[in-house]
């Protein structure tokens, strides 16, 4: 009986086997730890703009301030990362996002709560980021061998969720105890992890045919989604998911309308997506092992839009979180398939733009989602805005994953 329970669990607790090699192994320790700062920036900037304004609205002004430089650089990013020595390119983006995050910890510290001023300096920490993260994700497959990429995926999402985690469970704390100044300072200092791994990774020059980076370039990957319709597919229930049911520029005020303005109970809110995530991330073996991705994807982001529906009903603050944890699980599962598609479909030379591409949508998708919270609950109010894009969501993923059989019937055991 405990070797059947053995077997059992070991089929579905997750794959470490890409954590053997040491470059990945760095990578992904180093990202994990700056990471738990970079949420906890992204949870301090949401409450400081809040309690200066005092309006979801300007909280969901964020998202397009965010938007803007990650579509333009992202893109860019993403063909340069295919012509160019991707470790360089992945440290010049990390300077960027850090000096970012210190103009944060220098407008909190001198007290100047302008919003404009932390609105500019978001867009600059979006900029750094949207040229790290498609080099990122081009990196992977160069680390480790191809019938792993599904596995580091799994556990770089792992690791990113349990930065998800304790980065705004620790923003409560310390927005709660030290302010606005003591999160952007931590941040500051958490960011030389990722830096040392990015340090210590090998050179990493182009593979095969180099095209030079600029519109032509960003334009010959953008013609190659669109002659792959289960690559478009990938993308656009992406930005479904996001754009109508992503409820993060919501948790302010729903801290602030049902639990008296409590930072722990927006600490926890915030959290909430992300502890699904670890959990789902625990117990990920078997996602590697669906073949029939489409499909799964269709049902997944249905239920993810569902159970966040769902969140905006209930009353006390652990059924809301569990809700949320149950939503960022399906969340994590599907994002996992996305960019498993991505990185075995593609070439190598054109994976950095592939993944400029994807991190325009993964990122850029909760930013319009963020904005469209905002702004609908301004007109309409706190339910209405979060249950309304949920089940939009779901009924627009399903129609959309019927309408393209090539998707709905995507199977990887066939060969292209």
């Amino acid at each position: 009986m405990a070797g059947v329970v053995q077997a059992g669990l070991k089929r579905i607790a997750v794959d470490t086997r890409p954590m053997g090699r040491p470059a990945y192994r760095r990578l992904l320790l180093g990202q994990g730890v700056s990471f738990i700062g970079f949420q906890l920036t992204s949870v301090a900037v949401s409450a400081q703009v809040f309690d200066i304004t005092g309006s979801s609205l300007w909280v969901g002004l964020l998202g397009p301030a965010n938007l803007v430089p990650l579509v333009v650089f992202g893109l860019w990013g993403g063909a340069v990362a295919d012509a160019v020595d991707r470790r360089k390119l992945l440290l010049t983006g990390s300077v960027v996002a850090w000096l970012a995050t210190l103009a944060l910890l220098v407008q909190a510290a001198a007290g100047w709560g302008n919003v404009y001023v932390i609105l500019a300096a978001t867009a600059v920490q979006a900029t750094g980021f949207a040229v790290t993260s498609p080099t990122r994700g081009a990196i992977i497959p160069r680390l480790v061998p191809l019938e792993h990429v599904a596995a580091a995926n799994t556990l770089n999402y792992l690791v990113s969720s349990i930065g998800s985690v304790v980065g705004p469970l620790l923003a409560g704390l310390v927005l709660a105890q030290g302010g606005y100044g003591t999160a952007y300072l931590i941040d500051a200092v958490l960011f030389g992890a990722g830096f040392y791994a990015a340090v210590r990774l090998p050179a990493l020059e182009p593979l095969g045919a180099v095209s030079r980076p600029g519109l032509r370039s960003v334009t010959d990957g953008l013609r190659y989604i669109a002659r792959q319709p289960i690559v478009m597919m990938s993308f656009a229930v992406d930005i479904i998911a996001m754009a109508f049911a992503m409820p993060r520029a919501l948790f302010p005020e729903m801290a602030a309308e049902r639990f008296g303005g409590s930072a722990v109970a927006f600490g926890w809110l915030s959290a909430s997506l992300a502890i699904g995530a670890v959990a789902a991330g625990l117990m990920s073996g078997w996602v590697g092992r669906i073949h029939r991705q489409g499909v799964a994807l269709t049902v997944a982001i249905a239920l993810w839009g569902l159970t966040v529906a769902a969140a905006a009903f209930a009353g006390p603050l652990w059924l809301i979180v569990l809700l949320l944890a149950v939503s960022g699980g399906i969340d994590m599962v599907s994002a996992v398939w996305r960019q498993t598609i991505l990185q075995t479909y593609a070439p190598d030379e054109m994976r950095g733009r592939m993944q400029g591409v994807f991190m325009v949508v993964v990122a850029g998708g909760p930013r319009l989602g963020d904005l469209r919270a905002g702004a609908t609950s301004s007109a309409v109010g706190l339910v209405p805005a979060w249950a309304g894009g949920g089940f939009l969501c779901a009924l627009l993923v399903v129609i959309t994953g019927l309408a393209v059989r090539s998707f709905w019937k995507y199977d990887t055991r066939q060969k292209r």
